[in-house]
């Protein structure tokens, strides 16, 4: 083991609360040292890495959780630090090196993937770890000096680089942009290229909208046709595919795939699917999230999202997560030995103009049934009508006495108090089950004294999911767990619907647009489609291959598996796999 991190997390970190238990117990401070000290600016506790022993009191004893001694392999050393949020906060080992094609980075939330991309876009200048200097190029040029990326910071200096940036957060556009959309894109539109992409993007009918009318699927469509339209050297896209439905993604990956044909492309994403279909080249983030990251070298695309599956770089003999990830090639369910839990009858539903026809089916014990399809077309509506919170115009429900437990798409926990306290108002959250099945893997267990007012999205999201799955339900109805969170906690999150399902001999319906997480977790697939807000047809619950051929042939692609994991591959349009899938009508796997 090489040298050690003290993190101090400032939002957590409540020194007029306690009573400072992380100087009155460090061995250090008594013997006379300064091991912890209280800055004068912040009021908070700066914690001395030379002299920290490690020996982990100060981490037991503070009663907010706010402090974490974090060993780092022997070659994380200082000098290799590109950029520090500050003592004892964030600190990035490494960059990307922007190359032709599309470049993805991989990995999870708070381990610097945005500070990736705000460092190589010039929006942030790394300080290379000195905090008492104003950062400066000359500095950042001379450090990476035999490198690609001496050129590169030399010509962003030099104004001869053009970046394009579409930041994470696109909900914060409103705030500072005014007008309308059509004439906000025509404004940026430097290549002439405004009635194709408004076409590709599925934009016309929200033109003439303000930007603050728009939902989170539109403004994340209108920020990627505004980057896609300016003329720059260099893109750069921060999780595109947030608030998208599937067949947007894939429109919104075709655009960025064509555009990388004649400029480098970087892109942040969690979608493996849709990642795995953009990308080129793949670099992996490791690390601690809020503490540190640590980029990987460059790996083809398929090699690195395995290798991020498995959980180990073999290259730099690192190993970040216990166990791989591995899509099990699962017989399907034989339902004559399942007790039938639901049958439901055709169903007819019309809200205004919007008409929903869904056929009857039925679910069983122990099974999960994904539900998928675009936006717009009744799935929410369906779950709904399940959920007892719409009654259908023709057709009938009969849950008679099965309890229902429903996580809605737009999460808002009306709820004055702690994460913990909310949670307890729903279950025994001592319970060992619960602690050790969803608690602790979705991570609930760092944020149980968080007030619900103060989470942050994906932080809502997993409590949300928590609740609903920790209710005693015979049917649980979960709509899009996956949005806002990365791939380790999508994956965790499919895991524990799984482990629940089956536990409790419960159905469960999941409505979600990531395919690789529907395919991983569901047994059947319920498929939707239609005209957005004019009408929407649902289909039976179908056996897992009828239902995504059915899915995929509307969406255009086709499936190969991956030989080593498992998991599903987009095949490349018009290569020689996706033409012989489509002559013989099999877009689903070939196994």
């Amino acid at each position: 083991m090489g040298s050690r991190l003290a993190i101090v997390d400032y939002d957590r970190c409540q020194p007029k609360k306690c009573s400072l238990e992380c100087i009155k117990y460090c061995p250090g401070v008594r013997m006379g040292e300064e091991t912890v000290i209280i800055d004068e600016n912040t009021g908070k506790p700066v914690i001395s890495e030379e002299l920290c022993s490690g020996c982990g009191i100060c981490v037991k004893r503070c009663p907010f959780g706010a402090i974490a001694i974090i060993g780092l392999p022997e070659e994380l050393t200082e000098d290799k630090i590109v950029h520090s949020y500050g003592k004892n906060r964030f600190r990035l080992y490494g960059l990307v090196v922007p190359r032709d094609g599309v470049v993805g980075i991989l990995g999870p939330n708070g381990v610097g993937k945005s500070t990736i991309l705000s460092i190589l876009s010039g929006n942030l200048i790394p300080n290379l770890n000195n905090l008492e200097e104003e950062p400066s190029y000359d500095k950042v040029i001379k450090y990476f000096s035999g490198t690609e990326l001496q050129k590169y910071f030399k010509d962003l200096k030099d104004g001869k680089i053009k970046p394009v940036y579409k930041p994470q957060y696109v909900d914060m556009l409103p705030k500072v942009v005014k007008g309308t959309v059509g004439e906000l894109l025509k404004k940026v539109d430097e290549k002439g290229m405004f009635e194709e992409v408004v076409e590709v993007l599925e934009l016309k009918n929200v033109l003439n909208r303000s930007l603050d009318k728009l939902s989170g699927g539109e403004l994340q469509r209108v920020a990627i046709a505004g980057a896609c339209l300016r003329d720059g050297t260099i893109y750069y896209f921060d999780e595109p595919t947030s608030w998208l439905d599937i067949r947007q993604r894939f429109n919104c990956a075709r655009l960025i795939r064509r555009l990388s044909e004649k400029k480098k492309v970087v892109v942040v994403e969690h979608d493996l699917i849709v990642l795995d279909y953009l990308s080129d080249l793949v670099h992996i983030v490791y690390g601690v999230p809020s503490a540190y990251g640590v980029v990987s070298h460059p790996k083809s695309t398929r090699v690195g999202i395995n290798a991020y599956l498995e959980g180990y770089l073999k290259d730099e003999n690192i190993r970040f997560r216990k166990e791989p990830v591995l899509f099990e090639r699962r017989p399907p369910m034989d339902y004559r030995e399942r007790p039938l839990l639901l049958e439901y009858s055709d169903i007819v539903k019309t809200l205004g103009d919007f008409n929903l026809r869904v056929e009857g089916g039925s679910i069983y014990r122990g099974e999960v049934i994904g539900i998928l399809g675009p936006n717009g077309i009744g799935k929410t509506t369906f779950v709904k009508i399940l959920a007892g919170e719409i009654k259908c115009d023709e057709g009938q429900v009969s849950m008679g006495d099965l309890r229902i437990s429903y996580k809605p798409q737009y999460i808002s926990i009306e709820y004055d108090g702690t994460v913990e306290e909310y949670l307890r108002s729903i279950g025994n959250i001592d319970s060992s089950f619960y602690k050790s099945e969803i608690i602790k893997p979705l991570g609930i267990d760092r944020i149980m004294d968080f007030y619900i007012e103060d989470l942050s999205g994906g932080e809502l999201q997993r409590v949300a999911i928590a609740s609903a799955l920790m209710r005693d339900a015979d049917i649980y109805l979960i709509d899009e767990p996956s949005a806002f969170l990365d791939v380790e906690q999508r994956l965790a999150v499919s895991k524990i619907i799984r482990r629940i399902g089956e536990e409790k001999e419960a159905g469960v319906f999941v409505v979600d647009h990531d395919i690789l997480f529907q395919d991983y977790i569901s047994d059947r697939f319920m498929v939707f489609s239609g005209e957005a807000g004019v009408y929407g047809r649902g289909s039976a619950p179908l056996d897992k291959r009828t239902g995504a051929n059915m899915f995929l042939k509307e969406m255009g692609i086709t499936f190969r598996r991956d030989p080593d994991t498992g998991r599903p591959r987009v095949n490349k349009e018009g290569s020689q796999m996706d033409r012989y899938q489509k002559e013989i009508g099999e877009y689903y796997y070939i196994d």
